[in-house]
């Protein structure tokens, strides 16, 4: 199963130039009997930005299992400013899986760092995996971080998912299904990100699209 597939009707296009400009509110909702994504961490050193210990806010503690792992390579620039948007946007991610991997459309995590559209979206896909009686295993690789500030609570975020390495686990009996998919695990994902008045950057807005040839080339 691919973890972020899009049914058919809910398809978005993307393409390079609208990037860093525009907003979307979908996520993809898994399909039965497919591979899912992850990668492994190659010869690229990860990096897991995280919150300063100055922040006010106070974040929910996000811990995945141990044979889970979302690994993200150069996910800082030196730029204080676009590194709190970058760390709040790789928790986004993990708050998500977080959501998935224990069965929790009301997740605390969930709704602290995403908001909207995206929140919508995220608790529909959450649920998308219950519905299946799926979670899943591996690594996932996100690569490629570009980020555009544009004014003091307003970003974008677009990078890229090599789910090359993760599988569908079924909830119930635990059983992983590692049979090849036809779906490219290469994944562009293009976010609206919003700071909160607690100083958190909360993602609004999620477009995205399996197999864009600037996370395959």
């Amino acid at each position: 199963m691919n973890r972020r597939s899009l049914p058919i009707a809910a398809a978005l296009t993307a393409t390079a130039a609208l990037m860093l400009t525009a907003c979307g509110g979908s996520d993809e909702k898994p399909k039965a009997n497919d591979k899912i994504a992850g990668v492994d961490q190659g010869a690229t050193k990860p990096t897991t930005p995280s919150a300063a210990a100055s922040d006010p806010a106070e974040r929910p503690k996000i811990e995945l299992p141990k044979d889970v792992k979302n690994v993200f390579e150069s996910w800082k620039t030196g730029d204080p400013a676009k590194d709190a948007a970058l760390a709040d946007a790789t928790q986004t991610v993990n708050a998500v899986d977080d959501a998935i991997l224990r069965g929790d459309i009301n997740s605390p995590a969930l709704a602290f760092y995403r908001q909207g559209e995206a929140l919508i979206s995220g608790t529909k896909w959450v649920q998308a995996w219950l519905d299946e009686d799926l979670t899943f295993t591996g690594v996932t690789r996100y690569f490629n971080p570009e980020i555009s500030l544009f004014d003091k609570k307003t970003a974008a975020v677009v990078y890229c998912a090599d789910e090359s390495k993760a599988y569908n686990k079924n909830r119930k009996s635990g059983e992983v299904d590692k049979s090849p998919s036809d779906e490219s695990p290469y994944v562009l994902y293009n976010t609206r990100l919003q700071k909160s008045e607690r100083g958190v950057w909360q993602t609004t807005n999620v477009l995205s699209k399996r197999g864009h040839k600037s996370c395959t080339s």
